[in-house]
């Protein structure tokens, strides 16, 4: 059952269903983020995730998830309201230009 799971969710996460992103449109939709995770991607907190060079998909997948409340835990309840206005597009611009960050 696991590996059908697994299946399923690489084939999800593999079709069309991310929108391509533009970095630069990104960068400049990125301004409430940097409160919390820095203005170049890297968290002033400790505790507040770093997101300069990490996966396009990956962030794509947690705003998504965010915005939909079914991601969980640690300060998921503030990021509802950060990716509540989000449109896919601006999802995928912004996953671009964190992911561009090196």
């Amino acid at each position: 059952m696991k590996k059908w799971l697994v299946a399923a969710a690489a084939v999800v996460v593999s079709s069309a269903g991310f929108a391509a992103g533009n970095a630069d449109a990104g960068k400049g939709k990125v301004a409430v983020c940097a409160s919390c995770h820095g203005a170049n991607g890297i968290a002033m907190v400790p505790t507040y995730p770093n997101l300069a060079g990490q996966n396009a998909a990956y962030i794509e997948g947690a705003l998504k998830a965010y915005k939909t409340q079914e991601r969980k835990g640690y300060q998921a309840a503030i990021m509802y309201g950060m990716a509540a206005p989000l449109s896919d597009q601006d999802i995928a611009d912004i996953a671009a230009y964190y992911a561009s960050l090196k």
